[in-house]
C-alpha cells in the first residue's frame, strides 16, 4: 500500500529550476511549493548562520563592547565598574535563527500556508545574516566575501555529489535537458558547485512508484535558490553597507520598491533571472534591516513608532495578499509583495526588541543544547532536510508489509501518515549532521566536530587555547 499524499499546486513564484515551462505536476510530494521565504529554500551557516552563514566563528570570540576605560582625576577613588561581559554569542539571535529552521522543516512537511504568515523564516534568517555581515566588514571586504564563500561551498559541494548521483543512476542526461539541454546543460552544472546561478534538473526521473516520487529532483534542488540569494547578498553587501551608512532610509526601502514592481508583474523579467531579481527585491530590505540592527539605528528609533508602522506596512502585506491569493491560498510564497512586506515589519518588532542575551532564560534555557547545535550545524540541515522528509515515505510505507498489519491498522496509519512523517524526520536529520555536519568545521577552518552542542567532551581543546589558535569558542 503506497502512503496517502498526493502533489500539491505549483507555485508561480519559481522554482529554481532552470528557464522553460513548469508542467502542472512538476511540485512537491507532501503539497508544499518549491520556493520562497518561510519554506525551505530557507531559511539561514558556517557556524551559526543558515545556508552558508559565515565566519561566525570570529564573531563568536569577539567580546560584547564594553565601557572605555578612563582614569579617573588625581586624588579621587576611580568609580565602581560594572564587570565586563564575557565573549559570547548573541543568543536571542540564535533562539530565532533555530526557529526559523524548525518553521523551514514543518512547512515542508504539513505545507501549511497560514505558516507563512505566523513566522516567516525567510525574512528572519536574511535579517540575521545581514547583520553578521555587517558585523564582519569591520574588517577587509574581500577577505570576508572569500570566508564566507569557502564556508558555504564544501557542505553544498556534498549535497551536490548525492543529487548529481542520483540523478545520473536515473539516467538523466544534461545535454538532453527539453528546458535547457546541448553543451549549455553541462556547463549549467556547474551552479551545483558555486551557486551563482539556478542549477538544471529534471522535472521527473524515475517511476512515480518507486522509492522516491518521480519529482524528487525538484524538491531536492529547490534549497539551492536561497544558497544564490546568499551568495549575491554577501557579493553585494560591501556596497550595500555603504550606501546604508550614507543613505539609509533610501537603501532600506529601495527594495520594497523594486519588489512593488518586478514581484507585481508591473514589470515581467523572464526566466531564472527574474526570479533572482524578484527574490533579492523581496528579501533585501530584511538584509539591509541587519545592518540597522549592528548599526544601532533601531534603538534609535522610539519603539512605540517602529511597532506602529510596522504594523501599518505588515497590514497592507495582509491586505495585498487578500487581493492576490496565489494556488495555495495564503502562502506568502507566492506573493512577493505581501511577503516583502509582512517579512519587513515583522523582522522590525523583532529586532526593535532585541534582548541581546547572553544567556538563553529561564524556560529556554533548556533547549541550549539543541539551539547550539542548530546554529552549528544550520547548512547542513537547510540543504538536506527536504531530502529526507522524501526519505521517511518509503521508511515508512515497510510498516504496511508488517505481519500484523490489517485493514484498521493500516487506515490508521493512513490518517496519521504526515505525524509519523515529523516524527522520523528529526531523527534522520541527527543521522546526517553526524554524516556530513563535519563538514562545516573542515569548512572553517576548525577540528571536525561529530556532535556540537556546546557541551564540552573529554579531552577538548579549552577555550583559550582555541581563541589564540583561531578557532571557534564552542558554543
Amino acid at each position: 500500500m503506497t502512503h496517502p499524499y498526493g502533489t500539491g499546486g505549483a507555485s508561480p513564484y519559481g522554482t529554481g529550476a532552470t528557464p522553460g515551462a513548469t508542467p502542472p505536476e512538476a511540485t512537491t510530494s507532501f503539497g508544499f511549493p518549491q520556493r520562497g521565504g518561510g519554506a525551505l529554500y530557507p531559511s539561514a551557516g558556517a557556524s551559526y548562520e543558515p545556508a552558508g552563514l559565515d565566519d561566525v566563528l570570529d564573531d563568536a570570540t569577539r567580546p560584547f563592547s564594553t565601557p572605555e576605560r578612563l582614569s579617573p582625576p588625581t586624588g579621587q577613588e576611580p568609580p565602581a565598574q560594572a564587570a565586563p561581559k564575557k565573549p559570547g554569542r548573541d543568543r536571542y539571535l540564535d533562539l530565532l535563527r533555530s526557529i526559523a529552521l524548525v518553521r523551514v522543516v514543518v512547512y515542508h512537511l504539513f505545507g501549511w500556508a497560514w505558516l507563512t504568515v505566523l513566522f516567516p523564516s525567510m525574512g528572519v534568517m536574511f535579517a540575521l545574516a545581514g547583520s553578521l555581515m555587517a558585523r564582519s566588514l569591520n574588517r577587509p571586504a574581500l577577505g570576508v566575501i572569500r570566508g564566507r564563500v569557502r564556508r558555504l561551498l564544501p557542505p553544498m559541494w556534498a549535497f551536490s555529489a548525492a543529487v548529481l548521483v542520483l540523478l545520473f543512476a536515473g539516467g538523466w542526461n544534461p545535454g538532453s535537458d527539453p528546458d535547457n539541454g546541448g553543451t549549455w546543460g553541462w556547463v549549467s552544472l556547474f551552479n551545483y558547485l558555486v551557486p551563482i546561478g539556478a542549477p538544471p534538473f529534471p522535472w521527473h526521473v524515475g517511476d512515480k512508484a518507486g522509492l522516491l516520487e518521480d519529482t524528487w529532483p525538484a524538491q531536492a534542488a529547490g534549497p539551492l535558490w536561497y544558497l544564490r540569494a546568499y551568495l549575491w547578498f554577501v557579493i553585494a553587501s560591501p556596497l550595500l553597507l555603504w550606501a546604508f551608512r550614507r543613505v539609509p532610509w533610501a537603501t532600506l526601502l529601495a527594495p520594497l520598491a523594486l519588489t512593488a514592481v518586478v514581484g507585481t508583474g508591473l514589470v515581467k523579467i523572464p526566466g531564472e533571472t527574474g526570479n533572482a531579481v524578484t527574490d533579492f527585491a523581496v528579501y533585501g530590505s530584511c538584509w539591509v534591516l541587519g545592518f540597522a540592527h549592528h548599526e544601532g539605528h533601531l534603538q534609535k528609533i522610539p519603539r512605540y513608532m517602529a511597532v506602529s508602522c510596522s504594523a501599518l506596512v505588515m497590514a497592507f502585506g495582509l491586505w495585498w495578499a487578500s487581493g492576490h491569493l496565489g494556488p495555495d491560498g495564503w502562502d506568502l510564497n507566492d506573493i512577493p509583495l505581501a511577503q516583502a512586506t509582512w517579512s519587513f515589519g515583522f523582522v522590525v518588532i523583532l529586532l526593535v526588541y532585541s534582548p541581546s542575551w547572553q544567556q538563553l532564560p529561564g524556560r529556554f534555557a533548556r533547549w541550549d543544547k539543541l539551539v547550539t547545535l542548530s546554529n552549528n550545524r544550520a547548512v547542513t540541515i537547510y540543504l538536506w532536510h527536504n531530502m529526507l522528509i522524501m526519505a521517511t515515505v518509503p521508511l515508512i510505507d515497510l510498516a504496511y508489509d508488517l505481519p500484523f498489519m490489517n485493514e484498521r491498522l493500516s487506515s490508521a496509519l493512513d490518517t496519521t501518515y504526515s505525524l509519523w512523517m515529523f516524527a522520523l524526520v528529526w531523527p534522520l536529520i541527527g543521522l546526517a549532521i553526524l554524516a556530513v555536519g563535519w563538514l562545516e568545521d573542515l569548512a572553517a577552518k576548525r577540528s571536525p566536530r561529530l556532535w556540537p552542542d556546546g557541551v564540552r567532551r573529554a579531552g577538548a581543546r579549552s577555550h583559550a587555547g582555541s581563541s589564540v589558535r583561531g578557532g571557534h569558542r564552542g558554543a
